[in-house]
């Protein structure tokens, strides 16, 4: 996929992701969804949780993000960060702070959580517009990046998500 160049394909391109990770985890009874398929591996609601502390998180960075008075574009950094976030061959240990706590009884509510922090982005986004390349903010693994890069990451991270889900269930059903 071709990384977004205007707010609306920055919106689809969340919006897309939300989709897919709905896609991944709506059919999943809550009791699969606690179960999980090794001691140290995360269950499918801890792994809603974890996607759903993360999209708190980054709407925190964005809110905070200092605006520069000229916007830092690069479309190359914008798609390395998409592949690099979303290849699942390079474990990725989270940090405390997002790691899941067991704070979901359901399935649903995970989901609800996580739908209400896209919600936000979104709703980001379109106020911000272009101003969103103007937005500079640290992120806590990759470092220096604009909005669109951070909504980049946020996106794709998503999607990585999807691939553990799908993994998870999978190793689950081989039990």
């Amino acid at each position: 996929m071709e990384q977004p160049t205007t707010i609306d394909e920055i919106v689809t391109m969340l919006d897309d992701s939300r989709r897919a990770f709905h896609a991944a985890t709506d059919s999943i009874p809550d009791a699969q969804a606690n179960a999980k398929p090794a001691a140290a591996s995360w269950s499918v609601l801890e792994i809603v949780e974890h996607v759903a502390k993360v999209e708190d998180s980054f709407y925190g960075l964005l809110q905070k993000a200092q605006v520069l008075d000229a916007p830092s574009i690069s479309r190359a950094k914008e798609s390395q960060l998409a592949s690099q976030v979303k290849d699942r061959s390079t474990k990725v240990e989270a940090p405390e702070f997002v790691r899941p706590q067991g704070r979901f009884t359901s399935l649903y509510q995970a989901l609800a959580e996580f739908d209400a922090g896209r919600a936000r982005m979104i709703q980001f986004a379109q106020q911000q517009g272009q101003g969103l390349y103007s937005l500079h903010t640290i992120h806590p693994r990759r470092g220096p990046m604009n909005g669109v890069e951070l909504m980049t990451v946020a996106a794709n991270h998503a999607l990585r998500h999807v691939e553990q889900v799908k993994e998870t269930v999978a190793a689950l059903a081989s039990k």
